[in-house]
Order: C-alpha cells, then structure tokens, then sequence
C-alpha cells in the first residue's frame, strides 16, 4: 500500500492550494477533449472533410487515453501524483499546441493523439491526489469537487471555443492558443506540487494486466453496460453536437451552439451530485430512462429543426450520462476486490472508451452514406436500445445487490473500500 507522505520545500504549495490544484487538472481532462468539438464544422467547410474523417479524429481520441490506461494506469504509484500530472500536461499541451497551427489534418490527428496521452496520464493521478490532499474521511466531498470540475472543465471547451470562434480572428488557431496558455500557467502551479514518496519508487515500473474475477463478473458486465452507454452517447453529441446544431437545427452562432451544448455538462453535473445519494441499481435505472427521453428528444428536433426541443434532448441525455456513469461506477467499485480495483476499474474504461470510439466512427460512416438526419435516427435507436438493456440487467440484479450491500461501509483515506468484503 502506498506511503501517503510528501516532501515538501519552501515552494510547495500548502495541502488545501494542492486540493484545488489537482482538481483544476481533472477539469482540464474535459476542457482539453472537448476542446476541438465547435472547430469540427469549421475543419469540415476548410478542408472539404467528411463526417467520417471529422468522428475519426474524435475516436482517436479514447483509443489513445484507453491504451494509455492500460500500459501507465500504475504509474503515478511509482513516480509519484505530482510526476505523472506534470507528464500528462505537458503532452496536453504539445497536442493543443499542433491544433494551434495545424495546416492540414494530419497535424490535427497528430495533436488529438497527444491529448489522448496527456488525459491518459493526468486523469488518475490527478482524482487521486485530490483524495490524498483533502481532508481524511471526506470522500464525499472529493468526489463532488470532481464532478464539479469536469462539468467546469467542458463548460469551458464549449463556451470559451464558442465565443473565440464566433467573435474572435482565427477562428480554427486562437481557440487553442488560449487553451495551450491555460495549461502552461496550470503546469508551473503543478511543479509546485507536494512531491509524494511512494514505496513503489525503489521497485522497477512495469505494466500490469488486467483481470476480471469469476465472482463479480455479472457484476462487471452490469456496470461496463452502463458506463458503456453513457460513453457512446457521450460520442454523438461531442463528435456531431455542433454539425446537428449547425446543420439540422439551423443554429449559426458558433457562441449559442456551444453554449446549447454545455446544456449537457450543467445538467451531468447537477444530476451526479444527486446521484451520489441514490442506489446503484435505481441510478442506472433512472440513466437509463433519461437517455432514451433524451435520445427520443433528440430525433424529434433533427426532423422538426426545432431548437427547443434539441435543448430538452441536450439536457435529458446530460441527466443520463451521468446517473449511468456514477451508478456504474459506484457498483463495480463497491463490489470489487480491493487489490484488483484498479486493474478492474482500468478494463471498465477500456469498454467504455472503445465503445465511445466505435460509435463516434459509425454515426460519422452513417452520416457520410446516408446524411446527417439518417445517423442520428440510426444512433440514437441503437443508444436507446443499450439503454433497455441497462434497465434491464440492472432490474434483475435488485434482489441479490440489495441483499450484499447491506453492512457498514469501510474507508481508508477517504477511499470507500467495500460495503461488505468480497469473498
């Protein structure tokens, strides 16, 4: 288990500003990745790109952070929280700096696959340095600050992009001209940081396979369903939400388009804090009905060109997102072996973020072959279907998950470990 201790000298940042500092890096997971999301019709009408390039360079996005995961997901636990952010940023930063001045779209791509390393690095370490910096016992908090953060993070992409884009010169560069600034002043305040000593530091790295055990594996296959879901519909309105507001629902203000869809990060992150309070099970439930309100939405205002009805369709798949994902992953976390979480937790991730990445690739095929309205009947169909099937696996589990929750619940560090030991 790791030694929790830090060196500290007389230009470390005390343990609260460190708090808020690794909170700011889990908020730049989601500005960075969402970053290109308004940009994507501007690459279209400039580069005469197809719906199929434009979704390729968004799922190149979750193949990179997946194989990432899987190869440094252990990392931070030998070098330390403090290394291994200040590695992910800066290859965040080297990515947003190509999208600054790429001439053609093979700097794009380029820099997308740096974005995917430096989200892949960060991501971990940074949620759990916010563990380690906060006050003991108070996960709760910690993990609403996360929230928090992610949905400031993707606000940020969205509203940020949408203004410089509308109202700015350079609409395509300065974008991630002021991005690549944020990241640079974020870096500096990271080397700040408390450097943490860790046991692991004197064993020599190595990647670590991922194994699922027998006795929870219906359990996985639950949770990976849910958290799957949420990705894939994560997929369609940041691969296509600005082309569907542009194109279908006749919005030409780059600034009320984004802000139409930061509708989806307000509304995940309002529904995560309440979520925290709510079953697994009835969660994912509830996620699931919320995405197919939302996807049934979303159809209705590409038929109709209906603005309105695309905001409710924003805002419903938001809700759905995120009790699908926090249902998920409260499930899985709670019933996981704690000396194989992090391996288990890293192969829920790998699913989610390949299924983000299929399906951001399908609807652009879609797209491209049958047009714009077509993909998002097709891809919407298919996210509800995943939805009932969510609803379902989570139904027929009530009776047995309700019967191996009961128990006090065990933390360490703030950490919750297990509503009752895995045996």
């Amino acid at each position: 288990m790791r030694n929790e201790q830090t060196q500290t000298t007389p230009y470390t940042f005390g343990q609260q500003a460190s708090f808020w500092i690794a909170a700011a890096v889990v908020a730049h997971t989601l500005w960075t990745s969402a970053a290109p999301a308004m940009t994507y019709p501007l690459y279209a009408a400039e580069w005469g790109l197809s719906p199929t390039v434009t979704t390729a360079i968004f799922a190149i996005y979750p193949i990179v952070v997946v194989t990432v995961l899987i190869i440094f997901g252990n990392l931070s636990d030998h070098i330390g929280r403090r290394a291994a952010m200040l590695w992910g940023l800066g290859a965040s930063f080297l990515g947003v700096a190509l999208f600054a001045v790429a001439p053609n779209v093979g700097w794009v791509f380029a820099g997308r696959i740096l974005m995917g390393v430096g989200v892949g690095l960060s991501a971990g370490p940074a949620t759990a340095a916010m563990i380690e910096f906060g006050p003991v016992g108070a996960a709760a908090r910690a993990s609403a600050v996360t929230l928090a953060a992610q949905a400031l993070g993707l606000i940020a992409a969205m509203i940020v992009g949408g203004a410089l884009i509308q109202y700015a010169p350079l609409p395509t560069r300065l974008n991630f001209a002021v991005l690549a600034v944020v990241l640079a002043v974020l870096f500096a305040a990271a080397w700040f940081l408390p450097r943490h000593k860790t046991v692991e530091t004197s064993a020599r790295w190595r990647p670590t396979g991922i194994i699922i055990p027998k006795k929870i594996g219906r359990i996985f296959a639950v949770s990976v369903s849910a958290v799957a879901s949420a990705y894939a519909l994560g997929a369609v309105l940041l691969a296509l939400g600005a082309q569907i507001a542009h194109d279908l629902i006749g919005s030409g203000n780059a600034l009320v388009s984004a802000a139409t869809l930061s509708l989806f990060a307000v509304a995940a992150g309002i529904a995560g804090f309440g979520a925290k309070k709510l079953q697994a099970n009835i969660a994912m439930i509830l996620g699931g009905t919320a995405t197919m309100a939302g996807m049934g939405f979303l159809g209705i205002s590409a038929s109709e060109h209906n603005l309105p009805i695309f905001l409710i369709a924003v805002a419903s798949a938001g809700i759905g997102y995120s009790l699908l994902f926090v249902g998920g992953l409260t499930l899985l976390s709670a019933h996981a072996p704690a000396k194989q979480r992090g391996g288990i937790l890293s192969a829920l991730y790998l699913v989610a973020y390949l299924v983000q990445g299929i399906a951001a690739i399908l609807i652009g095929a879609a797209a491209t072959r049958w047009g714009l309205e077509t993909a998002i009947d097709y891809g919407s169909a298919v996210i509800a279907l995943l939805s009932m099937v969510v609803i379902t696996f989570a139904a027929s589990m009530w009776g047995s998950l309700l019967a191996k929750d009961r128990g006090p619940v065990i933390e360490y560090r703030g950490t919750v470990i297990s509503p009752r030991p895995c045996s």
